[in-house]
């Protein structure tokens, strides 16, 4: 019989929560003995009390509700009890000996509030014994079973497909999910089945929830949406109760859709247990599976998951009958871009020189999330400067500001470092406008300090290309060890400035080398050197997949390359040192030069394309 972990757990909480009322209980009782069950301070013993009277220690008593508060010769104060209706034996004692009695009446209790008093510990303890119990079993903080998953209605939600620029292909593939729960007999009549499960893969940024929350807004079903990491908690047990119960909700409301978000972070592959978290994860994962295409049918409920790390999820999860499509959500192409831009205007003030093809091209590599950042920072930057409109100026700042960071006005640069700057930055530039012309063009120079770099220089796509050449990876890389080598050979020394050139580099010359096979002595083969991190679900051990020959060849391969493009970009640069003095003292002047302005100084200085 399957061991239910709700079970369990109610149960350790009804023990829990009978410990501690068992623990307030008897600390009531001793907090009462003490308050009120112990003697007064000075009370004596009535056959005390009756010696001292005899022996005229005694002034004065005053007698309430049989209790006395004798006032003694040497002006002190005891308390005694009297016996009960004893009125008869101890004042004809009292008056013997001369002794001043008075009475104080009793005051009648409240016996109702007499009662309510005695029960209030009773009944507080019983009140948070039902609020525990009804927090445990419903859905508060201690409803640990409970699903999180929230219910998101079409009328909730203002989001809809007209907010998702771009994506064509995308939408088209979830807006099929939409129609067959609308119209079931349009595909079934041809014996067409909708797929069980669709996941959203892709970048981050990309537009994977956006385009959820537009199922969420089109959608005439019930919509539950939940992450990841709502499912996993450090109880055992609790994250696969979540999954019964949330799918226990689905079937209730169906038809309808599941989304889950970040899907990775319950659906990591299975085998390299390290510690109690992974095996409540596992228990969760395993539920999962089993709710999804197990034994019980689930006809009606539509998964949809996004996640950016499709490769640590567990095979299990990924094959036909649990997630049947697996929808690429990647970075957005050029009219992507342009298409986002305009919906992420909607509602600013722009001005009429504000071009979004132009912005779209200035922006390669982009994501919805990064240009809805820059359209903001843009409109921030208008309203410091107090202005009526967004102009393409204040978009030209946003992409410096989202893409290179902020200017550093505190970082004074010496004349030589200005000019080191400048000469590097002017070794990219020229490199680039001799070698890749024909596909970028170098569209910004600058020298000014910001967040990450004492100075920039970017160069665009003219168009979108998806097929780049080994000739075009080899310019590329001479480029990026431009600025390094103009450095060698004004100043005979190199800076570290030059440092992430060198990891672009290398980055670079890896790819091409160990993935791309485009290398001299290995040929055509794909090494593979991906790391693997036991942490991200992988196995503990796994074999080579080369010799530590083919290795060693390859490493020689990936620096033969770096040095022969250096080497190029030293010669190139030799070749057109006056070029590289003019350009370099343009930048010295002006700090920066973008657009117009710097393809006019190319003209100048380089009007024959040959190299």
């Amino acid at each position: 019989m399957e061991k239910d972990p709700l079970k369990d757990l109610r149960n350790r909480n009804l023990r829990n929560i009978a410990f501690i009322t068992v623990i307030v209980i008897l600390g009531l009782i001793l907090l009462q003995s003490w308050l009120g069950g112990g003697k007064t301070k000075n009370e004596i013993q009535y056959t005390l009390f009756t010696t001292l009277v005899e022996n005229d220690q005694i002034v004065s008593v005053l007698i309430k509700d049989n209790r006395a508060e004798a006032t003694t010769v040497d002006g002190g104060t005891i308390f005694v009890q009297l016996p009960p209706d004893g009125t008869s034996i101890y004042m004809p004692l009292l008056e013997e000996h001369g002794i001043q009695v008075s009475f104080e009446p009793s005051t009648e209790s409240n016996w109702f509030l007499t009662i309510v008093i005695s029960l209030l510990p009773v009944l507080l303890i019983f009140a948070v014994f039902m609020y525990i119990m009804r927090r445990t079993q419903g859905g508060g903080a201690l409803a640990f079973g409970q699903s999180k998953a929230k219910l998101v209605r079409p009328d909730t939600t203002k989001v809809t497909f007209d907010d998702v620029a771009g994506l064509a292909e995308v939408k088209e593939e979830v807006e099929e999910i939409i129609d067959y729960l609308e119209d079931q007999k349009r595909f079934s009549r041809l014996g067409a089945e909708i797929p069980k499960g669709i996941l959203l893969v892709g970048a981050p940024g990309t537009g994977k929830t956006l385009l959820a929350k537009a199922i969420a807004g089109e959608a005439h079903v019930p919509f539950f949406s939940i992450s990841g990491s709502d499912f996993v908690e450090m109880f055992v047990g609790v994250g696969a109760a979540r999954v019964r119960d949330m799918f226990e909700k689905a079937k209730a409301s169906a038809p309808c859709i599941i989304f889950i978000d970040e899907l990775d972070a319950v659906g990591r592959k299975r085998g390299a247990g390290l510690g109690g978290g992974h095996d409540e994860r596992e228990q969760t994962l395993n539920q999962l599976l089993a709710e999804m295409d197990g034994f019980q049918p689930n006809k009606g409920i539509i998964i949809l998951a996004a996640t950016n790390r499709p490769d640590v999820l567990d095979p299990a999860l990924l094959r036909p009958g649990r997630f049947d499509r697996r929808v690429l959500v990647p970075y957005p192409v050029l009219k992507d871009r342009e298409e986002i831009l305009k919906v992420h205007l909607r509602g600013k003030t722009i001005a009429e020189d504000v071009d979004t093809g132009v912005l779209a091209r200035q922006t390669p590599g982009f994501v919805g999330a990064d240009l809805r950042n820059l359209c903001n920072e843009a409109a921030l930057l208008a309203a410091r400067k107090n202005k009526d409109v967004v102009d393409m100026a204040d978009f030209a700042e946003a992409t410096d500001r989202v893409w290179l960071g902020l200017k550093r006005k505190s970082v004074v640069p010496t004349e030589k470092e200005r000019r080191i700057t400048a000469y590097h930055e002017s070794g990219h530039a020229l490199l680039g406008h001799l070698l890749q012309r024909e596909n970028r063009s170098v569209h910004k120079i600058s020298i000014v300090p910001r967040s990450y770099s004492m100075g920039v220089t970017q160069s665009l796509p003219l168009e979108e290309k998806y097929l780049p050449t080994q000739e075009e990876y080899k310019n590329e890389l001479v480029c990026t060890l431009g600025g390094r080598a103009a450095e060698e050979l004004v100043f005979n020394e190199i800076t570290a400035g030059s440092s992430s050139d060198l990891r672009d580099a290398t980055k670079l010359a890896t790819k091409m080398v160990i993935k791309l096979g485009m290398n001299e002595e290995l040929g055509p083969i794909s090494l593979g050197r991906e790391r693997v991190d036991v942490f991200l679900g992988e196995e503990i051990v796994k074999s080579h997949e080369h010799s530590e020959e083919i290795s060693s060849l390859a490493d020689r391969e990936i620096r033969g390359l770096l040095i022969r493009s250096y080497e190029k970009a030293k010669q190139l640069l030799k070749k057109h040192r006056s070029a590289l003095d003019r350009l370099a003292s343009e930048v010295l002047k002006r700090e920066e030069i973008a657009g117009s302005e710097l393809d006019a100084l190319f003209a100048e200085l380089m009007p024959a394309p040959a190299v």
